[in-house]
């Protein structure tokens, strides 16, 4: 049995004879968090300094070439960024004055789109669905967190993986517990 366990030790194989992914670097340096990748895995965004803010950098795989969020700029700090399937839409909590706001960001018509957050809770977390189709968002209120979801059928048009087929848009924006 010890020689079977030691076996997959060779630095090709992982633990139970799996073999390990390569790493790849991402370049941009500094001090990158919050990773998110698009559903097809050609773009990344983080959480990096941008002139000593946190500022979302989305970034083209493999050959890392950042690509510009000219929306976002001036909004920061930036956190928890969310990418739909082919990276149309980038989802981020950003900084409006003294106020924390969901927005998204359509790449191909270049649209900023503010979600409205019934009562002013506080955005401290969101999920973007692959599709773009719905957004699930941790908020604080009245010292308690909820998720609320929200159906982005009606806003946004589906950014489904590449083969499938547009559907049509039949809900209104607007929460779902």
């Amino acid at each position: 049995m010890l020689p079977l366990l030691l076996g997959g030790c060779d630095g090709d194989f992982g633990w139970w004879g799996r073999r390990q992914a390569p790493a790849a670097e991402l370049g941009g340096g500094g001090n990158r968090q919050q990773p998110a990748l698009s559903g097809n895995g050609q773009l990344l965004a983080t959480i990096g300094e941008r002139q000593g803010r946190p500022s979302l950098l989305l970034q083209r795989l493999p050959d890392g070439q950042l690509l510009p969020l000219p929306q976002l700029r001036g909004h920061e700090p930036h956190s928890s960024p969310a990418l739909s399937w082919n990276g149309r839409y980038v989802a981020a909590l950003v900084q409006r004055g003294d106020q924390r706001l969901a927005v998204i960001v359509d790449r191909v018509t270049g649209r900023l789109h503010q979600l409205p957050l019934p009562g002013n809770p506080v955005p401290l977390r969101l999920s973007l669905a692959p599709n773009g189709q719905r957004l699930a968002i941790q908020l604080l209120q009245n010292g308690g967190q909820r998720v609320q979801l929200f159906d982005l059928s009606s806003l946004l048009e589906a950014d489904p993986p590449a083969g499938q087929p547009l559907r049509g848009a039949d809900a209104g924006l607007g929460p779902t517990e």
